[in-house]
């Protein structure tokens, strides 16, 4: 069975998270899962969903200041790590390697185990401190990941976005999910 560390910190795209969550959890994925504390606002602002819900959908939750967990050593085998949302004081840690709690410890581990960490950045405008920070994580391997959405597949509800870019993230770990819809071209024949 594939591990894989699910980090939710406070900005803003709880439903991203949960969604990804569900899916994981379809799939039969080990789920280690490790929330901040502005994340627990953040869930229930924009889900109305209580953080013990969102544990639930998880096999393990570590608590975010425990350094001792399992996943903050290179030795526990995990395909890799998704921060859904990734704040930029997160980004900003890891960048720096300031390991202050578990998410960005798990992520340092990620860089130096070279293994898949994904970081779905949330901010915008960016300021040059923001793109220096992920250009900095995108050359050390970290996959920068901003929410975007995609139109080609002309979503008709806000449901429908959300599944696109958690079934992208899940690509970056080599997972498909069932409700993938794959761009198949214009239909020209070449």
């Amino acid at each position: 069975m594939k591990r894989i560390i699910v980090g939710v910190t406070g900005a803003t795209g709880a439903p991203l998270a949960v969604r990804v969550l569900q899916f994981l959890r379809e799939m039969e994925v080990e789920i280690h899962l490790i929330v901040s504390q502005w994340a627990k606002t953040t869930l229930q602002q924009e889900c109305g969903m209580s953080y013990r819900d969102l544990c639930a959908m998880a096999d393990v939750v570590h608590d975010p200041r425990n350094q001792g967990a399992t996943v903050s050593s290179g030795s526990f085998q995990v395909e890799g790590m998704v921060i859904v949302p990734c704040s930029m004081k997160t980004l900003a840690a890891i960048r720096m390697g300031f390991a202050e709690n578990l998410i960005a410890r798990a992520a340092d581990v990620m860089l130096k185990e070279r293994r898949t960490l994904l970081m779905v950045t949330r901010e915008t405008p960016l300021n040059s401190i923001h793109l220096e920070n992920m250009l900095h994580l995108s050359n050390m391997g970290a996959v920068i990941f901003p929410p975007t959405p995609a139109f080609y597949n002309n979503p008709e509800s806000i449901s429908q976005i959300l599944d696109h870019l958690a079934v992208r993230i899940l690509d970056q770990f080599h997972l498909s999910h069932p409700a993938a819809k794959r761009w198949e071209g214009l239909g020209h024949k070449e």
